[in-house]
């Protein structure tokens, strides 16, 4: 496990990009502001652990829709309603 300190929240953009880059993607095609709300109301919607695997659902789901601006958009518009509307009595695996 590493003892590296946390990403300052100024760094974000450089990360970003950095990884963007590193994956083939263009840095300027990834919606930040919006890949961070449907995070932020997952984890407030749902679970906190649900925020980054739904992001990364959001992702997926675009791309194999087309990977456009408007694919991103209606897959994180989707996951962003699923949130506000998730019920703490959703049926439960096992139940």
């Amino acid at each position: 496990m590493s003892t590296q300190a946390p990403l300052p929240p100024e760094a974000l953009d450089d990360w970003l990009s950095a990884l963007a880059t590193a994956l083939g993607l263009d840095p300027a095609d990834i919606p930040v502001a919006l890949l961070l709300d449907v995070a932020r109301d997952v984890a407030h919607g749902v679970a906190r652990p649900a925020a980054p695997l739904s992001t990364f659902l959001v992702g997926l789901a675009a791309a194999r829709n087309g990977g456009t601006a408007a694919d991103i958009e209606r897959a994180a518009a989707l996951a962003t309603e699923l949130a506000l509307t998730w019920a703490g009595d959703q049926p439960q695996a096992g139940r």
